[in-house]
């Protein structure tokens, strides 16, 4: 992408699992703290089908609630299951005052509208963030609502880096309302305050974009498109993308040697994706708290 020349730096190499788990240890005292209240947290998740990577996900989210004292059900669907019979599970879910949080794992079966089946389950049970009314508080500067995990997630990464993003040029290559678009308001919001651009397939002159960012956040899972020519040297490198290559590996969005270049970098795996589910799962307390009160 970008051509410059520049003395080499080493970047520190944000560790996701370590800040993860310090959140994963809040939700599981807050998650004891409900239960000798007589509530225990419970989170839903429907999986479609029998897509080797959602229930890999899948897995890890039972793993994650299982640690943090959240109970947790599957409901599993086979693939050629309607729209209508997945949004009949849901309306059942959403009338179960025991389930505090409901996930529709996604992708969603050719023919099912995501949109749709996010926008049928409770705003107060929403946990991945992509509701509506969740998204439309974020809009309005209001982070009262559930918040979609991935961007709540980077944001946890810089502030737990303790860098400062007041007045920073800050670039989000990806405009998804899961995590580009919504990525782009938590970083523009006032308490953040940094200047936002949103790059995508269409975008002019990216080369001058990406070398006047402080921060660069890719999130379209293209193997490696970001590399060490294509960055600010000292900018902090959050890397979303994940994609899996021919030899099984994972790769990043953005290439391994960039971390000669950057001031911050998340490495693909363990980086962005184990604050993900750390973020779904402190939704998921969250969820249990307000429906309890």
């Amino acid at each position: 992408m970008c051509k410059s020349s520049r003395a080499s730096v080493s970047a520190v190499v944000v560790d996701g699992k370590m800040i993860g788990r310090n959140v994963l240890d809040n939700v599981e005292k807050r998650a004891r703290k409900l239960l000798e209240n007589g509530v225990e947290a419970h989170l839903a998740v429907v999986i479609v089908g029998e897509d080797p990577a959602s229930h890999v996900y899948v897995r890890n989210k039972e793993r994650a609630c299982e640690k943090c004292g959240i109970l947790s059900t599957r409901i599993g669907m086979p693939g050629d299951s309607s729209q209508e019979e997945i949004l009949g599970i849901v309306e059942d879910l959403n009338a179960d005052k025991k389930i505090h949080g409901i996930l529709v794992q996604s992708p969603a079966p050719a023919g099912v509208d995501e949109l749709a089946i996010a926008s049928s389950i409770l705003p107060s049970k929403d946990v991945d963030g992509f509701h509506p009314a969740n998204l439309g508080k974020l809009v309005q500067g209001d982070n009262s609502g559930l918040l979609p995990c991935t961007p709540t997630g980077v944001m946890h990464i810089l502030e737990s880096s303790q860098f400062e993003l007041e007045g920073k040029r800050a670039l989000v290559i990806g405009r998804s309302r899961i995590v580009g678009m919504p990525m782009a308001l938590m970083l523009a919001q006032k308490g953040a305050d940094a200047t936002v651009t949103i790059a995508h397939s269409k975008t002019a002159d990216m080369e001058e974009i990406c070398m006047e960012a402080d921060i660069i956040i890719s999130a379209i899972g293209r193997p490696h498109i970001i590399g060490p020519d294509s960055v600010k040297p000292g900018s902090f490198v959050v890397d979303v993308g994940i994609s899996r290559m021919d030899d099984g590996s994972l790769a990043g969005d953005v290439h391994p040697s960039v971390e000669e270049i950057a001031g911050w970098i998340t490495p693909v795996p363990g980086g962005v994706g184990p604050m993900t589910i750390a973020m779904l799962m402190r939704n998921t307390i969250r969820a249990a708290e307000s429906l309890n009160n």
